[in-house]
């Protein structure tokens, strides 16, 4: 794989030079593979590991999830379209850590950028029980494709809508969790699609902090207030991982929090100069997983006030 050149220099001058050299290291070898149980059909403990793994690795952040030896042909498996399991890389798992943490009651949560479905159904299955979530893609033919995949997860407590962003302004106040997994420059992706690489560039990157910073504009008065905002992407650099963070925090008076996250787990802070804000970001040379960045926010208390970010995308 040739790493564009712009994307090597800042990324060189972000993480330095040795961490920089291991990451592309990494970046040349095979992805980890890796599956959640759906432990309401197919229990871990039980058959399910035995059967599809042995020996196996479990994703240390994920109480459902496994790394697999090898890329199976799932397609061909009737029990992943029974909805047994479901194949989800397993950075992007640690969603897990910050619902347990924080949701502790019944819930309604909107999945805002939900296809295909993989965080969708791991939020499903770790919401306490009475909850409600609301799997959104914006893309018709994907919302189709993710309505499949709840549906084969089985759990009643979804439904699944196809909208804009800006659709859900109009109910202010109403959701207690809002997961943006906003659409981003893919650097992470890198080592699984190489259409990844040909697309990015410096200008994909601008076009993306912008259309980011719209996306949460149009969202933010759907979050009740002392509602939280769980933001990821899948790329590295700061503009539109902690940049936007920050500017949250200042534009909204947005509340940073911290997700518990033990030091064996290798997962990355921030890497914003002057800032030291709670991120988390998953470095493939240091975790065994993708270019996964999370960060959650809490909306202060009070009245809802209704901020249109304007931008050039």
């Amino acid at each position: 794989m040739e790493l564009p050149a712009s994307f090597v220099d800042y990324t060189r001058s972000l993480l330095g030079e040795e961490e920089y050299e291991k990451l592309a290291v990494a970046l040349q070898q095979e992805p980890p593979v890796s599956i959640r149980f759906n432990n309401e059909k197919w229990k871990m403990q039980d058959e399910g590991l035995s059967a599809v793994h042995s020996p196996f690795d479990r994703v240390p952040w994920s109480s459902e999830g496994v790394y697999l030896d090898e890329r199976l042909t799932f397609t061909f498996d009737p029990l992943f379209h029974a909805g047994c399991f479901y194949v989800q890389e397993a950075s992007s798992m640690f969603v897990e850590q910050a619902l347990r943490q924080y949701i502790k009651e019944p819930a309604i949560m909107l999945d805002l950028c939900a296809a295909p479905g993989g965080k969708s159904t791991h939020a499903r299955s770790v919401l306490p029980a009475g909850s409600l979530l609301v799997a959104n893609e914006v893309i018709r033919n994907r919302s189709q494709i993710l309505a499949e995949n709840l549906t084969k997860w089985g759990h009643p407590g979804v439904v699944v809508t196809n909208n804009d962003p800006a659709d859900f302004a109009d109910l202010e106040g109403f959701f207690d969790v809002i997961l943006t997994d906003v659409p981003c420059s893919g650097e992470g992706m890198f080592r699984k699609d190489p259409v990844a690489v040909s697309e990015w560039s410096p200008e994909n990157v601008e076009i993306c902090w912008q259309r980011q910073r719209r996306i949460i504009s149009d969202i933010w008065p759907s979050l009740k207030p002392g509602g939280l905002l769980i933001y990821s992407t899948c790329t590295y650099n700061t503009q539109e991982d902690e940049e936007n963070i920050r500017w949250m925090r200042d534009e909204f008076g947005a509340e940073i929090l911290p997700v518990d996250a033990p030091a064996a787990w290798n997962i990355t802070g921030n890497l914003l100069a002057g800032e030291d804000f709670p991120v988390y970001r998953f470095l493939p040379h240091r975790t065994k997983g993708e270019g996964f960045f999370l960060a959650v926010l809490r909306k202060p208390e009070g009245e809802t006030v209704r901020i249109r970010y304007k931008s050039t995308v």
